[in-house]
């Protein structure tokens, strides 16, 4: 492969029809198979959830191959993944399925055109099932800078492994499948799944999440606009469950490409002694399983300890932070790199 040509600008800002026009359908749904990876993804948070950030949006090309790095600027110099806790994985992406070595010349290209005006980019939660994290690192280290990868988040999924529901529900907790069968005999909870985006629907998740234990939203509208983009794409499933015709319980899915994602999950306090959530848990995996054919659901990112009751295996996400050991902003950070590694040996 020959050495990777750049076309970097740094001043997009919010201009996300500029990369349209020179990505073209590579940085949609046709090639990411990622829903965080996609531009619609990308335009719609630094729109509806990042607005007063500058994004600074890098594309490292050799030929017919491409890299895109999004980022948002921090400070002078400082840049960061454009992210918030909406993600679940975060890292470049790539026009195509590329082999290692392609994905390493596009990412080592890229970090050294990157500096020429940064000295620090942070980016997480990046994840390594895909070499995502150890391509990243190994392309920056050979460009010269100084790389410090560490854990940053969790990431619980289940993989179904061909199971039928009735094969992966005798394998849950004895205690969680008892919930289930003393309160759904009551027969007080009712459930549905939706995969259309309505108003009506919508006003239901929206009011059992301002009832629930839950902070409040980060920005709604940012989550609308992803549940009708998803219900147009076919890749919704909004679950909701009511008492008396009230909603009570609410869960916001995608499904795509035989994985489902669980982005929300909320129930009212109040309700709690009937447990909607748990019956709407148990109703949303079994459609996605028996319906839907998943091969994996991935709760997302945190540590959630109902989480454990329901998956079965954990993936880490990491944080990498890049910083440019000839500038003397890096040098404060690097030190306490260092001296945090020499106390942890002790």
């Amino acid at each position: 492969m020959k050495d990777t040509t750049l076309k970097v600008n740094s001043e997009y800002h919010d201009n996300f029809q500029s990369v349209q026009a020179v990505a073209g359908e590579k940085l949609g749904r046709a090639v990411q198979k990622s829903l965080f990876d996609r531009l619609e993804w990308l335009k719609y948070l630094h729109e509806l959830c990042l607005p007063e950030k500058q994004p600074v949006i890098i594309q490292s090309t050799d030929n017919e191959t491409q890299a895109w790095l999004f980022l948002m600027k921090k400070g002078a110099g400082h840049f960061t993944a454009l992210a918030n806790w909406y993600n679940f994985t975060y890292r470049p992406v790539f026009a195509d399925d590329y082999d290692e070595n392609t994905k390493l010349a596009l990412l080592t290209g890229l970090a050294k055109k990157l500096r020429s005006f940064s000295h620090r980019i942070e980016i997480s939660p990046v994840p390594e099932e895909d070499l995502s994290a150890s391509l990243v690192k190994q392309a920056f280290e050979q460009a010269g800078w100084i790389v410090f990868k560490s854990k940053a988040d969790d990431n619980h999924i289940l993989p179904v492994n061909g199971r039928t529901f009735d094969q992966y529900w005798t394998e849950r907790p004895g205690r969680l499948r008892n919930t289930v069968r003393r309160k759904a005999k009551k027969n007080i909870v009712s459930t549905r799944i939706e995969t259309i985006f309505t108003e009506e629907h919508w006003a239901d998740y929206l009011k059992v999440y301002a009832q629930s234990w839950k902070p409040e939203e980060g920005n709604p509208d940012f989550l609308k606009n992803l549940a009708k983009q998803e219900a147009r794409a076919g890749c919704l499933r909004l679950g909701l469950a009511y008492i008396d015709s009230e909603p009570v319980a609410a869960q916001f899915w995608t499904v795509e490409n035989g994985e489902a994602l669980i982005h929300k999950l909320a129930h009212v306090e109040d309700a709690t002694k009937s447990s909607p959530g748990t019956l709407l848990s148990f109703a949303m995996f079994q459609h996605v399983i028996e319906k839907d054919g998943v091969s994996l659901i991935d709760f997302g990112t945190g540590n959630d300890p109902y989480k454990r009751e329901w998956m079965e295996d954990v993936r880490t996400r990491y944080h990498l932070d890049m910083l440019r050991p000839i500038n003397p902003f890096s040098w404060l950070p690097i030190l306490r790199y260092l001296m945090s590694a020499l106390v942890g040996k002790r």
